[in-house]
């Protein structure tokens, strides 16, 4: 049971870091997409609005809904 929970915690450690790795990236990838997208402004917007909430959600440590957010994001462009 111990090495259970020894092993779980290790996941989560591990798999948290590379979410982490992967947020800074994605918001890359959605400045370079939206600065040569052909979106209509309202569009344009929610990108903005998903990008931004995805390194809110960075920063706040919540890695694995920063990237989802930036990859809904990524979507909307296309990409």
């Amino acid at each position: 049971m111990k090495r259970l929970l020894i092993t779980g915690a290790a996941l989560v450690v591990l798999t948290t870091g590379v979410y982490a790795g992967q947020c800074p990236s994605l918001v890359q990838k959605v400045d370079e997409a939206l600065a040569t997208s052909q979106l209509s402004e309202d569009d344009k917007a929610k990108v903005m609005e998903l990008r931004n909430q995805g390194e809110a959600q960075h920063n706040a440590g919540q890695h694995a809904e920063s990237v989802a957010s930036l990859n809904m994001a990524l979507e909307a462009l296309g990409q």
